[in-house]
């Protein structure tokens, strides 16, 4: 079974390079599907398996020592991260091809989706600081070419921001990476908990702080998130669907492991005013904005707050509200993301003063959009009313009472502009003399209407299913923050 552990990222390489070859559009197509599914049953076998025996599952590459290889590790939230990372990458990838958008004709979207998507697996499985940065790059490579692939003025400007911010983080990440190697000898996190608390109390904080502004820029935390609401809204929507959901989700994965395997309980103050400047930020930037796609990515920014602030709480029921919010969030801000880009598809636009009317000329896409916009504010019985009642909990059981208070304000800030959206988009009568009569928006593009819905049965179904998910979640955020189980799981000794 360990065997399987590295599959989801090799499985999805193997494809792309083949398709460098067979450029024919079709073929591209069946190969991502195949690939996607494959590596999505591989994840799933991984995810039953450190589910039910509660064990890790380690693979390193070559047969060397743990100190040398290249190590992929599975525990239950790398596993289960990683199976909603390939459910969300399948699922965009029915709605890329539904749009017919000129990147997804160019014989480089199907190749660069599915280095995208194995840079993301790899993140999630590393199992040492120099795999996890070489994950980075494969992303940061990968996501350029989909966010500038069409070439306009305005995504070569806003691709411009996003990539010198994020070689920025590489940057702050690889010399992270050689100053702790330097200091410690080695790169693997089975090893760095030991050798970590070995060094002298500046010389770890220095490196932690380091860690943390790496791993900040990419989680779009305060105030390193301003790239984030620049670039994501010029992006294809398929695209800045995969962005939203997934990639700032990676930072927070890897703050989680800094701040409960390398460093656990440390700086938790600074993350903690972190979380909250993020959430208030965020939701600020949000309701001043005119445009549905540039409000819903300051809410990447707001919502991302959340989980810092769960994480700088820290225990098993912070974590385990974390864990379970970072699920929750993951198909919530896809959905969103896909219903914009089939408004925009219909009206050429996602500004809110060229669209009006379309909960009477489409009432599905209405309740499409509907449902996620009011679990992303937490309202019962949704999904995000769950996780942010858990994290609320668990800071009030800490303490935190201020930041508590910033999270509800913050919260129904959220539900106000979801209100702006739906007064403006969806209110009223249909815009540029558009008869309701016409044609049904999502009969325009099945395949479009048929991967957002997914999205959004998705979320309905962690409501439905949160009792066994919050479990998981709790299960996985005590191995979390059980470092010596960590560390005996990947050495074996």
């Amino acid at each position: 079974m360990t065997s399987l552990v590295v599959l989801p990222v090799l499985i999805p390489l193997c494809a792309a390079a083949v398709m460098l070859i067979l450029r024919s559009p079709m073929w591209q197509r069946v190969l991502s599907f195949v690939a996607l599914l494959s590596s999505l049953a591989v994840a799933i076998a991984v995810l039953v398996e450190v589910w039910t025996d509660d064990e890790i599952l380690v693979t390193r590459l070559g047969g060397w020592p743990g100190s040398f290889a290249i190590s992929m590790v599975a525990d239950r939230l790398a596993a289960v991260l990683v199976v909603v990372a390939l459910g969300v990458t399948s699922t965009v990838l029915i709605f890329a091809i539904g749009q017919r958008s000129r990147d997804e004709q160019s014989p480089f979207y199907h190749p660069v989706y599915m280095v995208m998507t194995a840079g993301i697996v790899q993140a999630f499985l590393a199992g040492d600081l120099f795999n996890l940065f070489v994950a980075f790059e494969i992303l940061l490579m990968a996501s350029y070419v989909l966010l500038t692939l069409e070439g306009t003025r305005e995504q070569i400007r806003s691709g411009t921001t996003y990539v010198v911010l994020n070689v920025i983080e590489s940057l702050v990440l690889v010399v992270a990476v050689g100053l702790i190697f330097g200091a410690t000898g080695t790169v693997n996190f089975a090893e760095l908990p030991a050798r970590l608390a070995e060094l002298p109390d500046g010389v770890r904080n220095g490196l932690q702080l380091l860690l943390l502004v790496a791993f900040g820029i990419k989680a779009a935390v305060f105030p390193l998130f301003f790239w984030l609401p620049d670039s994501y809204p010029t992006a294809p929507s398929s695209a800045s669907a995969v962005f939203a959901g997934l990639l700032t989700k990676v930072g927070v994965y890897c703050l989680i492991r800094v701040q409960t395997l390398l460093f656990p309980g440390e700086m938790r103050g600074l993350v903690l005013v972190v979380g909250a400047l993020t959430m208030l930020v965020g939701v600020i930037g949000a309701i001043s904005q005119q445009d549905m796609k540039r409000i819903l990515s300051f809410h990447i920014v707001s919502q991302i707050g959340y989980m810092v602030f769960g994480l700088g709480i820290g225990g098993t029921a912070a974590i385990a509200a974390t864990i379970f919010y970072l699920i929750h969030h993951i198909p919530v801000k896809t959905s969103l993301f896909l219903v914009e880009g089939i408004i925009e598809r219909d009206s050429g636009s996602s500004s809110l003063a060229s669209v009006s009317g379309l909960a009477r000329r489409s009432p599905m896409l209405a309740m499409l959009f509907l449902v996620p916009a009011l679990s992303l504010a937490g309202l019962p019985p949704l999904s995000g009313f769950l996780a942010k009642f858990a994290i609320v909990r668990a800071g009030l059981d800490d303490g935190h009472y201020v930041v508590v208070t910033v999270a509800l304000v913050v919260s129904l800030l959220t539900l106000v502009s979801m209100v702006k959206i739906w007064v403006g988009a969806f209110w009223g009568e249909p815009s540029n003399d558009r008869d309701i009569s016409q044609a049904n928006i999502l009969l325009a593009s099945p395949s479009m209407s048929v991967a957002t819905g997914m999205m959004v049965a998705l979320s309905i179904a962690i409501a439905i299913g949160a009792g066994p998910l919050y479990e998981f979640a709790g299960d996985a955020a005590r191995q979390v923050l059980d470092v010596g189980g960590y560390v005996v799981g990947v050495r074996g000794s």
